[in-house]
């Protein structure tokens, strides 16, 4: 069953030629195949529209249509078959309505842009490198300038690519206009499409005088130095991108982006372990027996630690807001100290006599334990 033409542009019945043809655009503009490639739904809607389009547009169809419906649709008509079975090509319709995008053609205005607009500015590669970053410059954020090697604009040809005094020519394949047609058939007929041109990349230009200094790349290579501002909290993997910091030069080119990848240098004293930053802290047995307060490193510098009488190996010590920030800056994390009591493992004669007077006293309350460790 053939669907209403109004609904299928989306517009009234009492709609101003000004609407349909608004409606009509929109919708090519949407379901168009180089939008859609490989979309049959799409190329399907894109053809429904056209149809419906043709016959709305032209006021004698479009009151037979209001008349008669979709069988006034053809009456009187005398020249090309209308669009009933969907029997008109691709090109058919870029053809009889490409004047509805504005432009002198409508493969090279079909998105609404000119033919020197439609020439196409290649993008430079991203430029990627590393940032080391210590815990400390993670604590805080840090900004650094450093140096990069990256494409700039050639001085010698100013972006050109051209040898000074000379000029490119006219590429001879798509004739300047930086793109060629694409003939391809299908099930629903024969489609076209707008692809860039091969020979001179999508310039609409060839070089046939290339500059010495770049060699026709409008660009060579150069130092240069960036401010990059790590946030703090970051990790190794996280990254930053820097538009069009990049590779740039080239007057067809565009800059592309400086991706800065952050990596946490190995620390002397502490691991991390997200937010948290770990670290041992070796005790003698008088300090685990009778506890201590101790100077122990942190990110921002030493601060005491209150070392508890009794404390056994293995246990953990939290000190807290002592880590790193969240990245989100909602959170900051612990500085965990894990004690290790640490036995001499040669004594001082003095050393010896103490601690055989602790053994006396002592005496029978000091025995050994075994115990089953439980899985």
């Amino acid at each position: 069953m053939n669907r209403d033409y109004y609904e299928i542009l989306g517009v009234d019945r009492d709609a101003s030629s000004s609407d349909i043809k608004r409606a009509y655009r929109k919708l090519a503009m949407k379901y168009h195949p180089d939008r859609n490639p490989g979309n049959k739904d799409s190329e399907q809607k894109f053809k429904e529209a056209a149809e419906a389009y043709s016959v709305l547009s032209d006021d004698q169809k479009r009151s037979r249509y209001n008349q008669f419906g979709h069988a006034g649709v053809g009456m009187g008509d005398t020249g090309t078959p209308g669009f009933e079975g969907f029997h008109m090509t691709m090109e058919d319709i870029f053809q009889q309505f490409g004047d509805i995008f504005g432009g002198s053609s409508p493969f090279e205005d079909i998105f609404g842009i000119g033919r020197q607009q439609a020439r196409r500015r290649q993008r430079r590669s991203d430029l990627r490198i590393t940032m080391p970053l210590d815990l400390e410059d993670i604590a805080t954020g840090v900004t650094k300038t450093i140096k990069v090697k990256r494409l700039e604009m050639c001085d010698h040809c100013n972006g050109s690519g051209a040898q000074p005094g000379t000029n490119p020519s006219q590429c001879p394949t798509c004739k300047g206009s930086g793109q060629v047609r694409q003939i391809s058939r299908s099930f629903f007929g024969q489609s076209i499409t707008v692809v860039p041109c091969n020979q001179c990349d999508g310039a609409g230009e060839i070089i046939t005088n290339p500059c010495r200094y770049c060699h026709g790349s409008g660009s060579v290579k150069k130092s240069a130095e960036i401010r990059i501002k790590a946030p703090p909290g970051v990790s190794t993997g996280n990254y930053l991108t820097l538009r069009g910091e990049g590779n740039r030069g080239g007057k067809r080119t565009e800059p592309s982006d400086l991706i800065v990848y952050f990596e946490e240098k190995e620390h002397k004293y502490f691991t991390r372990n997200g937010s948290d930053i770990i670290t041992e802290l070796e005790i003698s047995f008088t300090q685990s027996a009778l506890g201590d307060i101790i100077k122990v490193p942190t990110l921002e510098g030493k601060a005491k630690l209150t070392i508890p009488a009794g404390i056994q190996s293995g246990q953990v010590l939290r000190m807290r807001k002592k880590g790193l920030p969240d990245l989100r800056g909602s959170y900051r994390g612990d500085l965990l100290v894990r004690i290790q009591v640490v036995t001499p493992k040669t004594l001082s004669s003095k050393q010896k006599e103490l601690l055989k007077e602790l053994k006396t006293i002592e005496g029978k309350s000091s025995r050994t334990k075994v115990r089953k460790i439980r899985r």
